[in-house]
Order: C-alpha cells, then sequence, then structure tokens
C-alpha cells in the first residue's frame, strides 16, 4: 500500500513539475497581437536576430552619454535612453540605461516602468526621488534626498519621481531590466491621451471639476 502510495505521489509530481516551471516570456514591447498567418506578422517578442556570425563589435557599442542633453522644456529635465533602438546587441538581454540629466529645480515626472525595474545612481546635484506603492500596499510614499554617490531603487510598474531640488544642473545614470523598459508619463498619458478620455471620467476619478479636466487635456494634448 505505501508502495502505491509512493508511486502515485511520484508520478503526481512528474505530471505538475512541468506546468511549475512554465511562464510565458515577459513582454518587450505594449503588445504582441497573434496572428495566425506568419506572413502577417511584423515583430517578434523583441526584435529579430542577426546571423550571429555578423555580428561586429559596433552592435554592441554607444557613444555619446558624455554629452548633457537639453533641459529647455516644460519638466526642465531630459532622458537619454540607451535601449535596444540604440544598441542592437541588447536584444534577449535584459538590460538597458538612461542618463537624465535636470535644470535646477527640474523634474522626471511622475511616471512608471511598466517592463523594469530601475536602478539610480546620482552624479552630480541633489535630488528628492520616490516611489508610491501599490492600493494593496496603501499607496505608502518611499522618498529620500539623493546626494552625488547615492543609489536609489524604483521597482518594476512603481510610479515614481525625481526632483532637482538644488541651484545647479543634476545629472544621474541609472540601469533598467529591460531591454526596452517602455515609459508611461502619468500627466501625459491621462490627461494627453489620443483620442482624449472623456472629461467627465476623469473629473469623477480625479473629484476635479469638469473645465478644469478640459484645461488640463488641452494642455497636454498631442
Amino acid at each position: 500500500m505505501k508502495f502505491s502510495q509512493s508511486i502515485i505521489t511520484i508520478i503526481t509530481l512528474a505530471l505538475v513539475m512541468p506546468f511549475g516551471n512554465a511562464y510565458d516570456p515577459s513582454p518587450l514591447q505594449d503588445f504582441c497581437v497573434a496572428v495566425n498567418n506568419i506572413n502577417n506578422g511584423v515583430f517578434v517578442n523583441g526584435k529579430f536576430c542577426k546571423d550571429p556570425n555578423q555580428a561586429k563589435a559596433e552592435d554592441f557599442f554607444y557613444s555619446g552619454l558624455n554629452m548633457a542633453g537639453n533641459t529647455d522644456n516644460k519638466v526642465k529635465s531630459n532622458v537619454t535612453p540607451v535601449n535596444v533602438d540604440q544598441i542592437p546587441g541588447l536584444n534577449t538581454m535584459g538590460i538597458s540605461l538612461v542618463r537624465i540629466d535636470y535644470a535646477p529645480y527640474g523634474q522626471n515626472p511622475p511616471h512608471t516602468h511598466p517592463r523594469g525595474t530601475e536602478i539610480l545612481v546620482l552624479i552630480e546635484g541633489t535630488l528628492y526621488v520616490g516611489f508610491v506603492s501599490s492600493n494593496q500596499d496603501n499607496n505608502r510614499l518611499f522618498a529620500k534626498i539623493l546626494n552625488p554617490g547615492d543609489v536609489f531603487v524604483f521597482p518594476i510598474g512603481m510610479i515614481h519621481f525625481q526632483v532637482n531640488i538644488g541651484k545647479t544642473p543634476a545629472v544621474a545614470f541609472a540601469g533598467l531590466s529591460s531591454q526596452n523598459a517602455g515609459v508611461i508619463t502619468i500627466a501625459d498619458t491621462v490627461f494627453g491621451s489620443n483620442p482624449p478620455i472623456n472629461p467627465e471620467i476623469l473629473a469623477q476619478a480625479f473629484q476635479l471639476d469638469v473645465n478644469v479636466v478640459k484645461d488640463l487635456e488641452a494642455k497636454f494634448k498631442n
């Protein structure tokens, strides 16, 4: 009897374990709609790979992160990405990099990376940074003031921000755990969608007068 139970247990584990180890690959773009005819397909999850024998050093190289980005804009900051679009060799590697320049009192406004965790190191200046946890965690704010050499982590999917609270420019570099982490800037997305979200919906969601929402949509219109 004990022998039979042992055999049943082993067989059950053998059947279950493959499913326990199975997983869907993490998405590398906003969406990847399936097609029945592969001749109609234009993307894989990521980018197509070249013949490895044709790879060259330039496929793994980028130059220019020593140059400051242009912060002459409404938020007074600039993000210079180095992802798979700049370095083809990053394809399937699950990693990328950005340089962020901040004018005095500039900010990288509240945003989220749907496909990557971010680890940021401050090189110059003083930043106030933080992220907000999920509804299930009561939307707690985790924030710190960073000085040169300090490091802060923004978990995947969490809304986060950085603000230069100093009187001089600031520079930071950040690594992301995806070749294409994506970015969703909250204000631009909510108030600048195309086509616009019905103002009455946003007015109720944000507890605002509908005319305020219309004004915001006009400001953020693409």
